[in-house]
């Protein structure tokens, strides 16, 4: 590069430095004038963003930290309007299209589908995935990232075109800050993508602080380069590559990042890169002040070291540049932050102000015509002094006037704006937990076909043979978990697959849930279709972080902006011992809405979901039942073809006195109790509920009371969980209050976890005599004369 053309680079980074330095700082003062609720900036991190986005190319990935601005900027994925749209949490997706104002600022993302939910060209683009607040929460979806590369280079069957990938060149890129590293998942991802031998690059920005505490409480010897020392690759050994660089030094940045893009590139090599001595001009957050926990020592040391400073001596030293110059350039941005602020908050603010003078004008013309004239009038001043509304106060005002409002035409009007502008901004929060393009729902029901001469097998064959049809029918499928290649699974549901597709396509991994589920969600995001498998349901809270904040949330944070359609599969309920028997549904139904919670009661059902959800564009967890493998099902012949209904019952048994409903492994106990129920002169009907998110959607739950009157649910959850959820489900959501006879019960597992042996199951979760008195009791309190 000739001298000028290097001038010239260094000065447009300096002012993209100085525009997002200023952009900070103003964004705090929008939040202590009240005009957003909170503020965390990317401050004191401008020149080492700047260094890693000249290095990110089209097709790498960010998995990052919410303090990134500069190097969204950097990469032109983010411009100060927008930063501060997101500021006062606009929902307009094109002022803000990061998450249409759902997450508070500092939390990045590009676009990644078009308004059909189809991905766009991915590695055409520089892509970011959505951010999430949980610290270190973003590393275990930086590993699949990553993996996804090694998967488009080196993996057979894919197809060499496509959207998403160049060969296998793309880096993932993480970033984090130091004391976040002190966080288990960003052990169990380093871990990981040592094992995996994958392109990722993990900065780590090192302030000395997290939050108010200081290193030496956080990090062993107050440096993760120093005790990752045994990560570092050798000749004989692979590993990552670690590198140390001091965050106020820009030429030594420059040369940091872009070496460790190549090698990363070249090689599929993880790297640590450690910034060094970087500050925090503002301190954590507009919550804090870090004057409260820094010596004046330190803050002097901070004054000195700022980076941008740093770099603007280096640049004055080196001829760059003159002090006038520099000056100059720190001058227009103050103006252009100002500037943009200016426009992102009256394109924020005058939508709203629009909608206020509607209302004041339709509560004027109520007012004329009511005889509570006097109060209404004072509704309306109140609400036209409020110099900066909000949607909230202009909704609150009006149902406070309609409590007051006599009908007539002018009331009726007042209550269809509000519906209408209700209905409009509720969609604004809360459109997009689900896919508005291919979702599950949405799949039509094939069912399963049969020879004359069918076979009756294993279960487990059933789903082996399913998954070797669907591995032949989607070349992006791939399945990894603990005991998932060389053996098959525990269960040998994957028997002899590794052999036949491949270790990429049907891998083992090491005992690390929250980077399996991580790897899973990465993948997907990359146009691969993962099955993420975990070893027993028990095991799901190792991964259930990730789930919860990042793969439940995904589509929704977004607004429909990104999607991770990842599946995954384990298998729980009744066996025997406390972890390895247990059914958490409430604990799982409580943290993952937005993910597909599937329960087969046997392995045709659960290959029939598999089947659906990989012909649909969302996330699903599919838990099949334990003890279910070695029984005896008959073998379809139209395997990877057929689908189980997604939100749909299923009627084991039809009935008239009484509606039993349950799913999974319970069912078969619930069908041996109604059998011995009928000869007792009691007609009970069985539903198989087969998903509980989505539950039910026809409602035939409650066509099905409407005849029997009654209702008992049986659940091998603990009391209040699963239990509770169908309950509010089939009696508040569906009405089937109306139709009961008797008050309808639950009949769950004991308070705790299930005791070891076949007595302790007997003991902590429901049984067939259980079952069957349970039963009986609701009908001898209806019928005391008829059963006895």
């Amino acid at each position: 590069m000739q001298f000028e053309d290097f001038k010239k680079e260094v000065i447009s980074d300096y002012k993209l430095a100085r525009l997002s330095r200023e952009t900070s700082l103003l964004g705090r003062r929008e939040v202590l004038t009240g005009k957003a609720k909170f503020g965390i900036f990317g401050d004191g991190k401008e020149v080492p963003q700047l260094a890693m986005a000249k290095a990110f190319e089209n097709g790498d990935f960010r998995s990052g930290y919410y303090r990134d601005q500069t190097f969204m900027m950097g990469i032109g994925a983010l411009t100060v309007e927008a930063f501060f749209a997101s500021l006062y949490a606009h929902t307009d997706s094109d002022k803000e299209p990061a998450s249409s104002g759902r997450q508070m600022n500092g939390h990045f993302a590009t676009v990644l589908l078009d308004d059909d939910g189809n991905w766009l060209d991915l590695k055409n683009l520089k892509n970011s995935s959505a951010d999430i607040s949980p610290t270190a929460g973003q590393m275990a979806r930086l590993v699949g990232l990553a993996q996804a590369s090694k998967l488009y280079r080196n993996e057979k069957s894919l197809k060499k075109e496509n959207n998403f990938s160049n060969k296998g060149n793309e880096i993932a890129w993480g970033t984090i800050g130091n004391a976040s590293t002190s966080e288990g998942v960003f052990f169990e991802a380093i871990n990981a993508a040592g094992v995996l031998q994958i392109p990722m690059i993990i900065s780590v920005w090192d302030d000395e602080y997290g939050i108010s505490v200081h290193a030496k409480h956080q990090t062993t010897k107050q440096s993760i380069s120093k005790i990752l020392k045994g990560f570092q690759r050798t000749d004989d050994e692979a590993g990552f590559e670690i590198i140390t660089v001091k965050g106020w030094d820009y030429p030594a940045l420059v040369t940091a990042y872009q070496t460790a893009a190549k090698i990363a590139r070249d090689e599929h090599v993880p790297i640590l890169i450690h910034v060094q001595e970087l500050t925090q001009p503002q301190g954590h957050s507009t919550s804090g002040s870090h004057e409260r926990y820094k010596s004046k020592e330190r803050l002097a040391w901070e004054q000195e070291h700022d980076c941008i400073l740093k770099m603007r001596e280096w640049m004055l030293s080196s001829n760059i540049a003159t002090a006038a110059e520099l000056d100059e350039i720190d001058s227009a941005a103050k103006k252009e932050v100002a500037t943009a602020k200016r426009s992102a908050w009256e394109a924020f603010l005058k939508p709203i102000q629009a909608k206020q003078q509607e209302v004041i004008s339709l509560l004027e013309v109520l007012a004329k015509a009511d005889e509570n004239k006097a109060f209404i009038n004072k509704f309306t001043a109140d609400l036209a002094q409020e110099k900066i509304p909000s949607k909230t106060t202009i909704i609150k005002t009006i149902r406070k006037v309609l409590r007051l409002a006599q009908e007539s035409a002018e009331k009726t009007n007042l209550m269809d704006w509000l519906a209408n502008y209700t209905q409009e901004e509720q969609a604004n929060y809360s459109s997009h937990l689900y896919s508005e393009n291919k979702s599950a729902r949405d799949i039509a029901a094939v069912l399963p076909s049969y020879d004359k001469d069918t076979k009756t097998v294993d279960a487990r064959l059933i789903l082996r043979d399913n998954f070797d049809a669907l591995f032949e029918k989607y070349h992006e499928v791939l399945i990894f978990g603990e005991d998932s290649g060389t053996i098959g699974d525990v269960n040998q549901g994957l028997e002899g697959l590794q052999e036949k597709y491949g270790e990429l396509r049907v891998a083992d991994v090491g005992i690390r849930e929250n980077t399996i589920i991580g790897q899973g969600i990465g993948m997907a995001m990359r146009g691969l279709r993962p099955i993420a498998e975990i070893q027993y349901l028990d095991y799901l809270l190792y991964g259930l972080q990730p789930l919860s904040d990042d793969l439940a949330t995904l589509h929704w944070r977004t607004k429909g902006k990104q999607k991770a359609p990842m599946i995954i599969r384990t298998r729980g309920h009744r066996l025997e011992g406390i972890w390895h028997s247990g059914s958490p549904m409430g604990m799982i139904l409580n943290t993952l809405r937005g993910i597909n919670i599937l329960v087969p009661r046997n392995m045709t059902q659960a290959a029939g979901f598999y089947n659906t959800m990989l012909a649909s564009d969302e996330p699903a967890l599919i838990i099949e039942s334990l003890n279910g493998y070695r029984l005896k099902e008959k073998m379809p012949n139209n395997l990877a073809e057929f689908k189980t209904l997604v939100g749909q019952v299923e009627f084991l048994k039809e009935g008239e006195d009484i509606t039993l409903v349950s799913y999974g492994s319970t069912l078969r106990l619930v069908m041996q109790a109604a059998q011995e129920l009928q000869e007792k002169g009691i007609s009970a009907s069985v539903v198989d509920v087969q998903s509980l998110l989505p539950f039910d959607l026809n409602h035939d739950i409650v066509k099905d009371i409407a005849k029997t009157n009654r209702l008992l649910i049986i659940d091998e959850d603990l009391p209040g969980g699963a239990s509770a959820y169908m309950l509010q489900e089939i009696v508040e959501n569906q009405n089937a209050y109306q139709y009961l006879d008797s008050k309808p019960e639950t009949l769950t597992a004991k308070a705790h976890r299930p005791a070891y042996g076949t007595d302790g199951d007997y003991f902590s979760k429901p049984s067939v005599e259980d079952i069957f008195d349970k039963v009986l009791e609701i009908m001898q309190e209806a019928e005391a004369n008829r059963f006895f």
